[in-house]
């Protein structure tokens, strides 16, 4: 052994001969004290109740949460460590996710609970503009010191603006009156919708495509060149072709998975909503059939905790299924519990193993080393329930919807400054005002047409002037806007162009993940410089260019379309 190992590392000399120093104790003298949070008896007897006879598997962790946070109004650091214990995970492992979503509330020893009531009022922007700060400030009023009021980012109720949540329970077109009313008659619990349930569903010719498919009357490749043919796009916002996407994953060595999409956080996108609260069965069979087409033993159906009425019915709709032996994979039904960022697809597979939601680097992509490192198809609500139909009645039925040089209807979630909100099944290629006119009724009275947002937070805006674009996948992208999840916000010349623009920024900054220094700080950066009175257009224009070229995700690269927008067709607005 050479004198450097004799010595131990890095040449030091080992502990047990080093002279002491004076007055210091023996190593008999010491007091041993185990490290981290010790666990309490009766918080792991809680936690062992809550959690019964579920796994205790790390990708169960979030679900996990949601029980305590559900049970006790909050996560108390007793709580967390027993859940530590009872995982077999580091006590950072698990504050690490708790902190991260917005609807665990983590309360450290010492610190006051929550009350037991938490009154969540929507601030995206189509609530702003129907007065949901003014709503706010009269609710934190009125309310007691067993109420607390709080902003939350949109809630998919656009088009019943503004949206306010009493626990779990949905108070839509909401006042004061209503909020407080709702809170005096104890009403929690999310609303569930009127739907077509598995008996209706089947008695109409539900999952007969799907049992065509299992018998081998439907062959894989027909099924994708039907979809392909069709020009069936991701209706999340990025348009990939579906058919391609199912193809590439079909390429990969097994075993595969499936994911869904269900975290439809874009403000101003409510699409999916209304497709799960009337029709569930339909978005089901087309998952199913799309996890027969590239063989996934399980599909994970990632669904966004801003819609608990929506969870409850899947909950029981799928325990149907199950029943009737349909179902073939396993189905898990996931809860999102608060992030945006995980309607990207890499961050919500890293949600779904039980971590924080971060964007991974890529490549690789997920359709190589996706969930748990497997393969894995990932769509969206909307793209899997058109699939049915598509199937049923040829790729013409639906390609043929759209406009000249077209293909397919978009399903615009429109809102804002219109007379009839909603859902609007349009043919793609329609432009901005035949939307408007033809299906929304025109603007409301005394409003006059000034801009509109195309898609989303992100999708940037556009002026009156330019709405005779058509709205498609690679039609706006030259104007510097995009239409994504085709998410349409209408405003009019009562909305002030840098307000809409705060309260864009506002978002993105609230929902970056802080992984990136570009999104991190600039969005924090360009909120600053746009709350000032005039604007630093040069700064800005430089902040928002290292932003989109440098962030790792979306959020951040299209976090600056807004602000880019505005300078570029509002000048007037900006001066």
């Amino acid at each position: 052994m050479s004198d450097r190992k004799a010595a131990g590392h890095f040449g030091q000399v080992p502990s047990s001969q080093r002279p002491r120093k004076p007055g210091r104790a023996g190593p008999s003298s010491y007091t041993h004290f185990p490290k981290g949070r010790g666990v309490e008896n009766a918080a792991l007897e809680d936690v062992r109740q809550l959690l019964g006879e579920r796994p205790r598997d790390r990708d169960l962790l979030i679900e996990h949460l949601h029980l305590i946070q559900d049970a006790y109004g909050h996560l108390a650091d007793r709580h967390l460590a027993a859940l530590a214990s009872e995982m077999r995970l580091s006590l950072t492992e698990i504050y690490e996710v708790a902190t991260f979503y917005a609807h665990f509330d983590v309360v450290k020893e010492g610190e006051t609970p929550p009350p037991s009531t938490t009154i969540r009022v929507c601030d995206g922007l189509t609530c702003e503009l129907f007065g949901a700060r003014d709503l706010m400030k009269t609710l934190a009023a009125e309310t007691g010191r067993d109420v607390r009021v709080v902003s939350a980012p949109c809630m998919g109720l656009c088009d019943r603006a503004p949206a306010v949540e009493v626990g779990h329970h949905h108070v839509m077109a909401a006042d004061a009156k209503a909020v407080l009313a709702t809170i005096e008659s104890g009403q929690r619990e999310p609303v569930i919708p009127s739907y077509i349930d598995f008996d209706a569903y089947r008695a109409e010719g539900g999952y007969g495509v799907l049992s065509d498919c299992l018998s081998g009357r439907r062959a894989v490749d027909d099924i994708i060149a039907i979809l392909e043919e069709s020009g069936l796009r991701g209706m999340g916002g990025a348009g990939f072709p579906c058919g391609l996407k199912w193809k590439f994953v079909r390429q990969e060595p097994g075993p595969r998975l499936m994911t869904v999409n269900g975290d439809e956080g874009e403000p101003g996108t409510f699409k999916d909503r209304l497709y799960l609260e009337t029709d569930p069965h339909r978005f089901l069979e087309g998952t199913l059939i799309a996890a027969w087409a590239v063989e996934a033993t399980d599909i994970y159906i990632y669904m966004r905790d801003e819609y608990p009425g929506i969870i409850k019915m899947l909950k029981t709709e799928i325990t149907q299924l199950n029943q009737a032996g349909l179902a073939g994979p396993t189905l898990h039904l996931r809860r999102g519990a608060g992030a945006y960022i995980c309607g990207e697809e890499s961050a919500m597979i890293e949600s779904l193993e039980g971590k924080r939601g971060l964007p991974r680097h890529k490549p690789p992509f997920i359709s190589k080393k996706g969930l748990f490192g497997r393969p894995t198809l990932n769509n969206n609500v909307e793209t899997l329930y058109w699939v049915r139909d598509i199937i049923e009645r040829g790729a013409s039925w639906y390609a043929d919807q759209g406009r000249p040089g077209h293909k397919g209807p978009h399903s615009f979630s429109v809102s804002g400054r219109v007379k009839n909100p909603g859902v609007k099944l349009a043919p793609a290629g329609i432009t901005m005002q035949e939307l408007l006119d033809e299906y929304c009724g025109g603007m409301q009275e005394g409003h006059r047409f000034k801009g509109y947002l195309p898609g989303g937070a992100s999708g940037g805006i556009l002026p009156a002037s330019m709405a005779d674009i058509p709205l498609d996948f690679g039609t706006l992208e030259e104007h510097g806007c995009f239409i994504g999840s085709a998410a349409v916000i209408v405003l009019s010349d009562h909305d002030d162009i840098k307000d809409v623009c705060r309260n864009l920024l506002r978002f993105f900054e609230d929902e970056s993940c802080g992984q990136c220094t570009p999104c991190r700080v600039g969005t924090e950066k360009a909120i600053q410089l746009m709350n000032k009175d005039v604007w630093d257009v040069d700064l800005l224009k430089e902040l928002t260019a290292v932003m989109t070229d440098a962030s790792i995700c979306g959020l951040g690269q299209a976090a600056g379309n807004p602000v880019l927008c505005a300078l570029k067709y509002f000048r007037e607005d900006i001066a």
